[in-house]
C-alpha cells in the first residue's frame, strides 16, 4: 500500500536585482546641524552640595572640578563666591528625574576646545599672583581688584576663542563665566564683603580694655554685647568698628551709656534703638545713672554690613 505524496510547493521567488527593503525598515538619516543645547539646570548626578557646578559643566562643557575650584578661589580671595553660588542655587532649576546624562544617546559633536580650560587655569594663577601681591605689599586690592583681574583674563580668553574658533565650547563657557564675574563685581561694588571668619560669632567683653577696636565676620550672624562693660575706668569714648559680609548684626550697649552710631549697610534694614531707616545719630543714655548733658559719647560705633539686618539696642 502506498501513501500519497505531499503537495508540491514551488521554491520562493528570488528578489529582483536592486530591490529595496520596505521603507519602515530603512535606517533613520543622521541629524543635520549641531545638536540643540539643553537648558541650564542643576545636575542630579554630578553634585557635591547643590549640583550647581555639575549643571554648569553639563551646559558649558568645562569640567565640574574647575567650576568648583573657581568658586572656592573666589570665596577665599574675594569673599563673593558663596553669595554667587547661593544665587545660582536659587535661580537654576533642578534637572528632571531620569536616566543619567551619559546614558542618553547624543549626536556626535566636534572636538572640544581647550580654550575654556586653559583660561580657567590662567585665571586661578592670576588670582594667586594677585593674592600674593595683596599680602606681601599691603596693597589692599579688595574684592574689586580680584574680580576685575579675573574678568580681564576671561575677556582675553573670549578674544582668543573668537579668533581661533577651535572646537566647541570656546564661547559659551567663557560667556557664562564672564556673566558670573560681572555679577559678582557689581555685587562687590554695592555690598561690603570683608574677608572675615565664617560662622556665627558672639562677643561679650566685661571691661573697657577687653573691648576690641574691630569685630568682623565674613559669613554668619555677629553679636557684640557691650551691655556689661564697666565704664568707670576709661577717660574717653570707646570706638568700635563692626564689619559683616553676609549675616545679621546685633549690638547691645549699656542702658546708661551715650552712644554715637554710624551705619552703612548694603542690603538689609537698620534699626537703631527702635528707630527704623536711621543710619547715624547720637543717642543719650537712659535711667538714673545715665551720662547725659556733656555731648561726649561713651561709645562710638561704626557698623558696615553687606547683606543682612543691623540692630543696635540697649541690654
Amino acid at each position: 500500500m502506498t501513501s500519497a505524496l505531499p503537495p508540491y510547493a514551488p521554491p520562493p521567488a528570488a528578489e529582483p536585482p536592486g530591490a529595496q527593503p520596505p521603507p519602515s525598515s530603512w535606517p533613520a538619516p543622521p541629524p543635520s546641524g549641531p545638536a540643540p543645547r539643553g537648558q541650564l539646570r542643576r545636575s542630579r548626578d554630578d553634585k557635591v552640595l547643590g549640583g550647581v557646578a555639575g549643571g554648569l559643566a553639563e551646559y558649558t562643557g568645562i569640567d565640574a572640578l574647575l567650576w568648583r575650584v573657581g568658586a572656592i578661589a573666589l570665596t577665599v580671595v574675594a569673599g563673593s563666591g558663596v553669595v554667587v553660588y547661593a544665587l545660582l542655587w536659587l535661580l537654576m532649576p533642578s534637572a528632571p528625574a531620569g536616566p543619567p546624562a551619559a546614558a542618553v544617546e547624543r549626536a556626535p559633536r566636534g572636538p572640544r576646545s581647550p580654550v575654556p580650560g586653559v583660561t580657567l587655569a590662567v585665571l586661578l594663577i592670576v588670582l594667586g599672583v594677585v593674592a600674593l601681591v595683596d599680602q606681601l605689599t599691603g596693597a589692599d586690592l579688595g574684592p574689586r581688584g580680584y574680580l576685575g583681574s579675573a574678568l580681564l583674563v576671561v575677556g582675553a580668553g573670549l578674544v582668543v576663542g573668537a579668533v581661533t574658533g577651535v572646537g566647541r565650547g570656546a564661547k559659551t563657557g567663557l560667556i557664562t563665566m564672564g556673566v558670573l564675574l560681572t555679577a559678582a563685581l557689581a555685587l562687590s561694588s554695592t555690598v561690603h564683603l570683608p574677608s572675615g571668619d565664617v560662622g556665627d560669632r558672639t562677643y561679650r567683653p566685661l571691661t573697657a580694655s577687653a573691648v576690641q577696636p574691630r569685630y568682623e565676620v565674613g559669613l554668619g550672624d555677629l553679636t557684640v554685647d557691650l551691655s556689661d562693660v564697666d565704664l568707670t575706668g576709661p577717660s574717653g569714648p570707646i570706638a568700635v568698628t563692626i564689619e559683616a559680609g553676609a549675616g545679621d548684626v546685633d549690638v547691645l550697649v549699656p542702658t546708661s551709656a551715650d552712644v554715637q552710631v554710624t551705619v552703612d549697610n548694603g542690603i538689609g534694614e537698620a534699626e537703631l534703638f527702635d528707630q527704623d531707616a536711621v543710619d547715624r545719630g547720637f543717642f543719650p543714655g537712659t535711667g538714673p545713672a545715665a551720662w547725659t548733658g556733656d555731648d561726649e559719647p561713651e561709645f562710638v560705633l561704626t557698623i558696615e554690613s553687606g547683606l543682612g539686618d543691623v540692630e543696635v539696642s540697649r541690654g
